[in-house]
């Protein structure tokens, strides 16, 4: 760690490094200087992130084509070149770092009021609206296939043919409830295959602790944590925001009546990322529901996945964990479609603005 600092062209002597923030990928470090000037030292987990130049080089190209659509430089991550004038550095135990400036801010874990999750639908939207002329196809998938929730159905049905661990049998609701709905959950992938809905530039995990809020206004200054940065579509951004936002308890709550969709946070949400991305065409706001949907289901068929497979993707603190984790997002989607027409009816009022 001290070592590779000092691979990076930072302005001043190095003086403190201390472990920073409570990430659950990456090793991350702030540094201190002499000058005053602090940076984020960062680790690059390589045994998630396989091809750490690719991530870097989709890194880069997005931070810098962002710089070139801000007038304040608190909104866009800059990061610090090596002294070989390459944005990351490999140390002898082939190892990979990066450094970026630090921006004064916080981040917060869940909302506190409607303005917080309205700022980071902001901040989302408006990380769509500043890469609506990027070229998303010739970014690299740093996670094959991540959204394609075909291909999570795909995996499921390889899990439930094989039942390594033989808990097939305790499943069969679960597995009913995802599988009638196999077709619906494939369609935004099929629509983007067919050019029905645009290909673009998305970030893929967009909660709100990976949006950075200015300490004095609590306006969103920038999206945070770009390593997930590849082409698909704004409805997966929009929907992950959805089922991890506006879900009433988290997403392994074991008593299911405590889970539901909070309209209201569907509707500030809605309302924010439409304010900050004016690019959407007229059929992607009409399937922003079906992106919360969808991503629901594909989460569950994830959770399931691993369960059938003997919980090895996902941490787990106990045997059913995974299971569980299903059961609370088929809640959540049954919830949805319950309030399906409000949903759109929410969307339709902001549609046109």
């Amino acid at each position: 760690m001290q070592q590779a600092i000092y691979q990076f062209q930072i302005k001043s002597q190095p003086l403190t490094c201390k472990a920073f923030g409570n990430g659950n990928i990456n090793y991350t470090f702030l540094i201190t200087t002499e000058s005053g000037a602090q940076y984020i030292l960062q680790r690059i987990n390589t045994h998630v992130f396989k091809k750490p130049i690719q991530l870097m080089e989709n890194v880069i190209a997005v931070t810098k084509h962002i710089s070139t659509k801000v007038d304040d430089p608190n909104k866009v991550l800059h990061f610090v070149p090596a002294l070989d004038g390459k944005y990351y550095y490999r140390d002898e135990r082939r190892r990979y770092w990066r450094c970026y400036e630090f921006v004064g801010g916080f981040c917060l874990e869940a909302p506190e009021t409607d303005a917080d999750f309205y700022e980071s639908a902001v901040a989302f939207g408006r990380f769509q609206e500043q890469l609506a002329d990027f070229p998303a196809a010739c970014l690299h998938e740093t996670i094959p296939n991540f959204h394609n929730t075909p291909d999570r159905y795909r995996q499921l049905h390889i899990a439930m043919d094989e039942d390594a661990c033989d808990r097939l049998q305790y499943v069969q609701r679960e597995v009913d409830f995802l599988l009638e709905r196999e077709q619906e959950a494939g369609s935004i992938q099929r629509m983007l295959e067919s050019g029905e809905i645009p290909l673009r530039v998305t970030h893929n995990d967009t909660k709100l602790n990976n949006v950075l809020l200015d300490q004095r206004t609590r306006k969103a200054l920038c999206v945070l944590d770009l390593d997930t940065v590849m082409p698909g579509s704004s409805l997966f951004d929009f929907g992950d925001s959805i089922r991890f936002g506006a879900a009433t308890a988290p997403e392994d709550v074991q008593e299911l009546s405590r889970m539901s969709m909070d309209l209201h946070r569907f509707e500030v949400y809605t309302k924010g990322y439409l304010d900050g991305c004016h690019s959407l065409t007229n059929r992607e706001i009409e399937l922003l529901p079906l992106g919360a949907k969808t991503i629901t289901l594909e989460l569950a068929s994830r959770f399931l996945t691993d369960y059938l497979e003997s919980d090895h993707y996902f941490k787990t603190q106990y045997s059913d964990h995974n299971l569980i984790r299903t059961r609370a997002q088929l809640k959540l989607v049954q919830d949805m479609e319950a309030k399906w027409d409000q949903m759109h009816r929410i969307v339709e009022s902001y549609m046109g603005r």
